[in-house]
């Protein structure tokens, strides 16, 4: 099951930088994950400061 950013992100980037396999990139108005490419580490979530990241 991959992760997702919800609304609380404030796009710092510190879980772009965490992903171990390149799977989140800046989007709009957040950063995204993709999904297909999603390792499941839970790295990214261990790294954001609002704690917006969260299995799907």
């Amino acid at each position: 099951m991959a992760y997702k950013i919800s609304d609380a992100c404030v796009m710092c980037g510190s879980c772009a930088d965490a992903c171990p396999v390149g799977a989140i990139s800046q989007g709009d108005s957040q950063y995204v994950i993709d999904a297909g490419a999603c390792i499941d580490c839970g790295t990214c979530a261990g790294q954001c400061p609002t704690g917006a990241i969260a299995q799907d």
